[in-house]
């Protein structure tokens, strides 16, 4: 059976940030489609700034990706806040949602917002949002907060610095992922499809008690890494991709009884 999945990153990054992870995907899925969505303001998309809400930037994803979306039912594979994208798209169409798999997210009414992010992060964000313009120093801090693994490899670095260069996001539309987040309010009920929580341990950015918190209120599968980070499928692409595999396999035998 061909799945057909969109992956969704999360605040200031693009596709091109998944890194090697599609690669490593599609040796464990190959019969599986992948499509590497940008969030509006970033990657290919920054030409103009995303909407203010949650909702807008589903909107504009099912628009932008309508001639896909209407083959079938997509798996969503979101990392942080692509996974507050992932839960309204899920939660308010359903038909066009064939399960959800949330890394390290974090949800408002689930978790104080000192958990949702961690204090360390605020003067780096803070600092963008007023006045650094330093793609080389913008993207040390990001890395050093979202990766256990990779924090000061060189050659990353230097890579991400180059996406910020060639296809840099403006600080309004970083401002607009970020109220959008602090606005989203998410459904008392999960929303109606398999969802699977995976959650990196050494998270530095987000306190891994966010994913616990979401994954207990809605009673999901959660499925915990002890030493990887935020960027969940950066430091451990591998188990990611097993977790996927297990969860795909006790879904089919659940639906074969």
């Amino acid at each position: 059976m061909t799945r057909r999945w969109i992956l969704l990153r999360g605040l200031m990054r693009e596709r091109r940030h998944w890194e090697d992870f599609p690669d490593r995907f599609r040796q464990y899925f190959p019969q599986d489609e992948l499509l590497l969505a940008d969030l509006p303001g970033f990657g290919a998309e920054h030409g103009e700034p995303g909407p203010l809400s949650i909702a807008g930037i589903t909107e504009r994803l099912r628009l932008r990706w309508h001639p896909w979306l209407r083959q079938g039912p997509v798996h969503l594979l979101a990392l942080s806040l692509g996974g507050m994208v992932a839960i309204d798209w899920a939660s308010r169409h359903p038909r066009q949602v064939a399960g959800l798999v949330l890394l390290n997210t974090s949800l408002a009414g689930f978790s104080p917002f000192y958990q949702r992010l961690r204090p360390r992060a605020y003067w780096p964000l803070l600092k963008w949002l007023l006045w650094q313009r330093d793609p080389q120093a913008q993207e040390a801090t990001i890395l050093r907060l979202t990766s256990r693994r990779f924090a000061t490899a060189p050659d990353l670095l230097a890579r991400w610095a180059g996406y910020a260069r060639e296809l840099p996001a403006s600080r309004r539309s970083t401002l607009c992922q970020l109220l959008a987040a602090l606005r989203y309010r998410a459904p008392a009920q999960p929303p109606p499809v398999p969802t699977l929580v995976l959650n990196g341990l050494a998270d530095r950015l987000v306190s891994p008690r966010c994913s616990r918190a979401l994954a207990e209120a809605w009673r999901l599968p959660l499925r915990r890494h002890p030493d990887a980070g935020h960027d969940l499928t950066l430091d451990e692409p591998d188990w990611v991709c097993r977790q996927l595999a297990d969860w795909l396999t006790e879904g089919r035998q659940a639906d074969a009884t």
